[in-house]
């Protein structure tokens, strides 16, 4: 048995790599092809590409890159016709693995993509497509799975891989201790983003929220990891600017291990959401884009809530602040709101223990007997 995979960035390669080894303990015999990172390398993927061929971020950054990128769907087109595996799996990036897909499924090869692209959140006519594509959608999440039931597009929810990760009731003082947070000291996360642009948007909004929340709670601090040296470097001197060197302690990443020895998190939108969640912290969700972004956004969004806590539950369970909303006073007032309220803060935790427990699916196995159903059919 010969199996394609083709991930675009280094999530989708820790994907890949949990599916390769499940497939592989259901079939031993079986080889895999594609282009993937060291953890689907180590699990036995012949990458005919480095993973950073695909790495390509940002509308200016894919249209410089775009003949390579055409180049080397090309050439994998081509490869596969030839000699066609059994089954092709895309693994994120929609952009390139849905059209690879949609050829090589034309040419006789059963199909499957990995992590919906959010068609269920604008351009939704984008389904359409999608069907046409592949044979099998596999979803990190129950709500993606119902859309597309709603719209008879083949699919399996197989949960999401954090939750299998995250153990359940992370201790808070352990977590400090890991990662040497004085436990005399009641803990605020403040997660800005991982990207430049994200960090630039938010840290001063963020920072400032602190302050406001700090005059009113002196017993807090506030604790930022850092996911490059880089993004260190930057949050470092705002952090500096903004006079809170005595309040404000940095980590080097270790976003998680930020999350669970605090009490409370101010988060950027995003997968940080999830996690929070994932640890049980109460949160509180801020996001914004550039202006012209947010009214492109504004016109094609088909959803009135943006937080992975939030669309999880189909209920409001955390606040959230989008662009003009997302002003320091009304962030460091919902965290205060938190404090007033412990039986609604109990409430809530209780909730994402819920919904972590209804996401933990053991994921690549999960991936790994939806494709095999396939293989079978």
């Amino acid at each position: 048995m010969r199996i394609a995979i083709v991930a675009g960035e280094l999530s989708g390669d820790v994907l890949g790599g949990g599916l390769i080894e499940a497939l592989r303990r259901r079939y031993p015999q079986a080889t895999f092809e594609g282009i993937g990172g060291p953890r689907m390398i180590g699990a036995g993927l012949k990458s005919l590409y480095p993973l950073d061929a695909l790495s390509v971020m940002g509308l200016v950054e894919v249209l410089r890159h775009l003949p390579r990128l055409l180049g080397i769907r090309g050439d994998l087109l081509r490869r596969w016709r030839a000699k066609p595996p059994d089954l092709f799996v895309g693994i994120d990036a929609p952009d390139f693995n849905l059209p690879l897909a949609r050829r090589l499924r034309a040419a006789g090869i059963r199909t499957a993509h990995y992590v919906s692209p959010s068609v269920w959140a604008w351009r939704q006519g984008r389904v359409k497509g999608i069907s046409k594509s592949i044979d099998l959608m596999l979803t990190l999440f129950p709500f993606e799975a119902a859309f597309y039931q709603q719209h008879r597009v083949p699919v399996a929810c197989v949960g999401h891989p954090l939750a299998d990760e995250i153990p359940a009731g992370i201790d808070m003082l352990a977590a400090r201790e890991a990662i040497g947070l004085a436990d005399d000291i009641r803990w605020l996360a403040l997660l800005p983003g991982s990207r430049a642009g994200e960090v630039a948007r938010h840290v001063d909004v963020f920072l400032e929220a602190f302050r406001l929340f700090h005059a009113q709670q002196p017993d807090f601090c506030a604790v930022i990891p850092c996911a490059t040296p880089k993004l260190h470097e930057q949050i470092e001197s705002r952090v500096a600017a903004a006079g809170l060197c005595d309040y404000v302690l940095l980590l080097d990443g270790r976003a998680r291990d930020a999350l669970a020895a605090s009490e409370l998190a101010l988060v950027a939108s995003g997968t940080a959401t999830l996690e929070a969640m994932l640890v049980g912290r109460p949160l509180v969700m801020a996001y914004i884009v550039a202006p012209l972004t947010y009214r492109i956004a504004k016109r094609l969004m088909r959803i009135d809530r943006f937080s992975l806590p939030n669309l999880l539950a189909g209920r409001d369970l955390i606040p959230e602040f989008i662009q003009q909303a997302a002003t320091p006073a009304a962030l460091a007032t919902a965290l205060e709101d938190w404090l007033a309220q412990p039986q609604r803060m109990t409430e809530v935790c209780s909730e994402f223990a819920r919904l972590h427990a209804e996401l933990r699916r053991n994921a690549s196995e999960a991936a790994a007997q939806a494709l095999g159903t396939l293989l079978a059919d």
